[in-house]
């Protein structure tokens, strides 16, 4: 059977939808046309549309049944092309072959209600086993993690959720083999190694300085660099001592022989040859060299300090530097103006290659240093040795902290494995008989349609729908085998034309569920004609007269029977209808309208376009129209404000105007004085408009207060009139002053 299923997000069905739990083996639902009950119908034949991708539904004990829905979509789907598929049910049997089927059938019922005994069983066992498990999970939180977690918090770390620490407990109690200490050992320990954990310190990057202490001692600084000595000029230059003057003239002087100097035209070709002489390619290529030189020195010198100073900012911020760094900013100041010292000198050798220079060495420095991070580095490795002894001492001390738990509650934990251990030998031996009995059920099934194959026929349902025809007046067409399609039907008239097209509403109607009656009993597969099966009925009885009315709700009523009795193969039945009449005739069974264990009653509505559902369990909310009306009253805040005027009005109609024998103006004079009066008439005049029409404000104005508002005056209506009393009793109030 279906248990529950839920609707949501899919035409009227809002994103919270309805859900309908605990259906039973009869399901009555009533709603009037556009509630919703045609979705309803249409999930349950295809669950597995992803237009239902919200939905869900629940079988009784995890087993499928067929499901046979009769809706407009049936109708559509059998009666659309003229052919309609064959009924197979047992037409061909004998009684032999009929009492052999049906004692297969008893043995595979049998073998069922085994089977969902079992199953039943064995979710009892299963919720048993949860239910304990819970229960030592619960318990174990708080007499174990409650009572230990301050002092032994560090070694919960991870398992601080109850399931998480139940099954960290039962793996301890399985696995943990370590040293066994007294509390008092575990706590002091604990003080010590749960602290504050020591971090892994990282290295300090070493400073590869010995590229400069090469170039501040190269010999290019000290040489001094002039022209050659063997030309003419250069004995004057050199007496003069003005090497670096001339070198730095030779650059201005002009094409138009102007010298430099005295700004006459004295340079002659001569002079010019002679310089050249001088300041030969030796010359440029030791200036060039020391140009170079000077700048890759640079070059280093500002990378060093770079770096010096971003370890200096970052074990500045360390909390737990090993570096001396008031040693190391003092050694970092004094380079970096060693190495602006050195800067000035390149740049005066470079403008004076004739000057010998001495670049300060910053040798002293740089090997201090060198050693304050070898220093520094030689703690962060005895430091980090420690964190890694620290790591192994807290996770054996955590080790210790399950063992001392464990040991102390032994007997409650090996309770409970013992238990769990049996319920689960349960649950697997059972697990086993479920499927031993399911393998005997198809086997069986497998055996009752072998034999159905041999006797199963299309002419018995096609005699039986004509005989119900004939039976009610419908004498103009029948159903007969088609003569074109094996196993097919047709609707023919008497003289052979086919009907389908020309037959009315009402006629096309009664006939399809004619014909889904067959299906109940058979199958369009010859196959499949003993399957058990679900029904979902909805509105069978839309354009019929009252006469065909009863008989399909007779129909019905036979089925219900059978089905709580648990004969046959019909298991469930869902009937929803928006009549009242139907609904009232279906569910009055032998003469009786009694509340049955095995049938629940539902109210499907749509307010503000919105599905809902409600549910009245074994009590038929369904009695007359008039109770209806005062049925919706009272769920009144379910339903729309004109839906409340219209049912007012026809409640007034039917008690005061046409038993009462009162009309509009005999009403309002039962009120005392004037304002009551017009209150009154206001209230008559409010229902018969709401009705008719629909009030021009209606998007504008709220009604909940209104409806409230003209209710007391409804009410009072009864009490003026001296039939409060009946208010009362069709409200279900008892305390009504």
């Amino acid at each position: 059977m279906i248990e529950s299923l839920r609707i949501k997000n899919i035409a009227t069905y809002d994103v919270a939808g309805i859900e309908i739990n605990d259906l039973k083996k009869i399901n009555f639902v009533y709603g009037s046309n556009g509630s919703g009950k045609t979705t309803f119908t249409k999930y349950i034949y295809a669950p597995g549309d992803k237009a239902f991708n919200h939905c869900s539904l629940i079988w009784k004990n995890g087993l499928p049944i067929n499901v046979l829905v009769y809706n407009k979509d049936f109708r559509d789907r059998n009666f659309g092309d003229g052919n309609i598929d064959g009924v197979f049910t047992l037409g061909q049997a004998t009684k032999e072959d009929i009492a052999v089927i049906d004692e297969k059938k008893i043995e595979r019922q049998k073998i069922k209600e085994k089977g969902t005994d079992k199953a039943a069983t064995l979710e009892k066992q299963k919720e048993l086993k949860s239910q304990r498990d819970s229960e030592f999970r619960d318990d174990v939180w708080v007499s174990i993690y409650k009572k230990h977690e301050n002092e032994f918090k560090e070694a919960f770390k991870g398992f601080m959720l109850k399931e998480s620490f139940k099954t960290k407990l039962l793996a301890e109690y399985k696995n943990n083999k370590s040293e066994l200490l007294t509390y008092d050992q575990l706590k002091d320990l604990a003080k010590t190694i749960f602290g504050d954990v020591p971090l892994v310190l990282p290295r300090i990057t070493s400073i590869v300085f010995e590229r400069i202490l090469l170039m501040q001692d190269d010999n290019v600084w000290k040489k001094k660099i002039v022209g050659k000595a063997d030309v003419e000029i250069a004995k004057l230059i050199q007496r003069l001592n003005i090497n670096d003057w001339v070198n730095e003239g030779r650059n201005y002087l002009q094409e138009n022989k102007t010298c430099p100097f005295c700004q006459s035209q004295t340079i002659t070709e001569g002079f010019t040859s002679q310089l050249e002489s001088y300041f030969d390619e030796s010359f440029l290529t030791d200036t060039l060299a020391v140009k170079t030189l000077a700048e890759e020195y640079n070059r280093w010198a500002l990378n060093t300090v770079s770096i010096l100073q971003q370890i200096e900012q970052g074990e500045k911020a360390n909390k737990v530097s090993k570096l001396n760094i008031e040693l190391f900013s003092a050694y970092l100041n004094t380079v970096n103006s060693q190495f602006i010292t050195n800067r000035e000198l390149l740049n005066n050798k470079i403008k004076e290659p004739s000057r010998s220079i001495e670049l300060v060495s910053v040798k002293e420095q740089m090997d201090g240093v060198a050693e304050l991070i070898t220093e520094a580095n030689i703690e962060i490795e005895s430091h980090n040795v420690i964190v890694s002894n620290f790591a192994k001492e807290k996770s054996s001390l955590i080790d210790k902290v399950w063992r001392y738990i464990v040991e102390n509650n032994k007997i409650k934990i090996e309770s409970f494995t013992k238990e769990q251990s049996g319920l689960q030998a349960g649950i697997d031996a059972m697990t086993t008989n479920v499927g031993t009995l399911r393998t005997q059920h198809a086997e069986i099934n497998k055996e009752i349609i072998r034999l159905s194959k041999n006797v199963t026929s299309i002419q018995s349902s096609i005699d039986q729908i004509n005989h119900t025809l004939s039976s009610y007046g419908f004498h103009n067409f029948s159903i007969v085998p088609s003569p074109i399609e094996k196993n097919k039907y047709q609707i023919q008239r008497a003289d052979g034309t086919l009907a389908d097209s020309t037959l009315s509403e009402g006629e096309i109607t009664f006939i399809t569920f004619l014909y889904f009656l067959q299906i109940t009993k058979g199958s369009v597969q010859e196959d499949s004609i003993s399957e058990e099966r679900i029904l979902v009925i909805d509105d069978p009885i839309s354009s019929l007269d009252s006469n065909v009315l009863f008989v399909i709700s007779s129909m019905v009523k036979q089925i219900i029977k059978a089905i709580k009795k648990n004969e046959g193969i019909i298991k469930q039945l869902i009937l929803l209808t928006h009549n009242v009449y139907f609904h009232k005739e279906v569910s009055f069974i032998d003469g009786r309208n009694q509340d049955c264990k095995d049938t629940y009653y539902w109210i499907l509505r749509r307010n503000n376009n919105i599905s809902s559902i409600q549910c009245f369990e074994h009590k038929n909310p369904i009695q007359s129209s008039y109770e209806i009306l005062w049925m919706e009253l009272k769920n009144r805040n379910n339903s729309s404000g004109l839906t409340i005027q219209n049912t007012m009005r026809r409640i007034i109609e039917n008690y005061f105007k046409l038993l009462g024998k009162y009309g509009d103006d005999k009403l309002i004079e039962k009120f005392s004085n004037a304002q009551e009066q017009e209150i009154c008439r206001s209230l008559l005049c409010w229902i018969n408009d709401g009705s008719h029409t629909i009030p021009d404000d209606i998007f504008i104005e709220r009604q909940d207060d209104t409806i409230d508002k003209y209710f007391e005056v409804f009410q009072n209506i009864f009490v003026h009139t001296d039939h409060h009393e009946h208010f009362k009793m069709m409200m279900g109030e008892t305390n009504v002053n």
